[in-house]
């Protein structure tokens, strides 16, 4: 059965690899702490099932060290002069390979469920969405080396080339994913509706709709995350108040909610894998100038979930 295994495996190696490139990249003069960082993450990914919990926090502890202390950096481009000629040639077909993922992952998920093979399912069945997702970029990494006739080594050159841009911010999805998961296991969103209801006059259907809007764009600031404050946020405020008490439905109610949640995602440096990355690799003169020109939307798309929410929770 093909489960998550699978693709911690595929991405290990592919980190590895990325460790071992930045390890042999002079143009780097921080070549080291690149190599130190890939190298750590890799290894959590080929063996972090096996390890016990103190020393993957140690890991995780050691990763944050060096990307705090800024040991970090990048080397110089393979320069490719005839880049412009060939993205003419190519026109909209350089699109194809950036399809085929989003494609591979709904195909996959809509009929991999069912399939067997000697009585066994062929993918993990809670897990078929992420399996066809990585199957999808395998895919169209093939696609694209035939396509372009490069060989696998450009592949991995590029794709370490714009881990290094990222840098550790590309791992911020993860690791405050991971955060809210803790925050949930700890119970603190049970502390914060305690708070919430004793500070807050949530004595009526739109104060808690208001609280629980307001409360997932303003914690996903804190975090960078909607997916680490939907679960703190819905334990303090939804479950309890909107759901339980006035009898919202469950469904609207954490769907809208998780929308409100990324209205704080538009507007917070937290984000860096959506705000500050996209200005760093663009060379923005402003490294908030994404968040500014994402705010005056953020907040129109929170006033607009706050309305939707109270209006449709209650209709049914």
């Amino acid at each position: 059965m093909i489960g998550l295994g699978v693709l911690y495996v595929l991405a290990g190696l592919l980190f590895a690899i990325f460790a071992v490139g930045s390890a042999t990249d002079r143009t780097n003069p921080r070549r080291w702490g690149n190599t130190i960082f890939w190298g750590l993450f890799s290894l959590s990914f080929l063996a972090g099932s096996w390890l016990p919990d103190v020393v993957n926090g140690l890991i995780l502890v050691a990763m944050a060290l060096v990307a705090g202390f800024n040991l970090m950096g990048k080397g110089e481009p393979v320069p490719q002069t005839d880049r412009a000629e060939r993205a003419a040639r190519w026109g909209n077909r350089l699109f194809i390979p950036a399809l085929i993922p989003p494609i591979v992952t709904l195909t996959g998920t809509l009929t991999l469920k069912g399939v067997e093979i000697g009585g066994q399912p062929l993918v993990d069945p809670k897990q078929v969405t992420l399996v066809s997702l990585g199957a999808g970029i395998v895919l169209a990494t093939a696609v694209a080396l035939v396509m372009f006739r490069a060989s696998p080594a450009v592949a991995v050159r590029e794709g370490r080339r714009l881990m290094d841009s990222v840098s550790w911010a590309g791992l911020l999805p993860q690791a405050l994913a991971a955060l809210g998961a803790v925050f949930a296991a700890a119970q603190v969103g049970d502390v914060i509706g305690g708070l919430a209801t004793t500070w807050l006059p949530l004595n009526g259907p739109l104060a808690a709709v208001i609280a629980y809007s307001l409360g997932m764009a303003l914690f996903t600031a804190i975090m960078g995350n909607a997916f680490a404050a939907f679960p703190v946020m819905t334990a303090a405020i939804a479950l309890p108040l909107i759901i339980g008490k006035f009898g919202g439905d469950p469904a609207i109610v954490c769907a809208i909610g998780m929308l409100s949640g990324f209205c704080g995602t538009l507007l917070t440096p937290m984000a860096a894998n959506f705000n500050i990355v996209p200005a760093a690799l663009l060379e923005l003169p402003d490294r908030n100038g994404v968040i500014k020109a994402q705010a005056p939307t953020a907040l129109l798309l929170l006033l607009a979930n706050t309305v939707l929410m109270y209006a449709l929770a209650y209709r049914f």
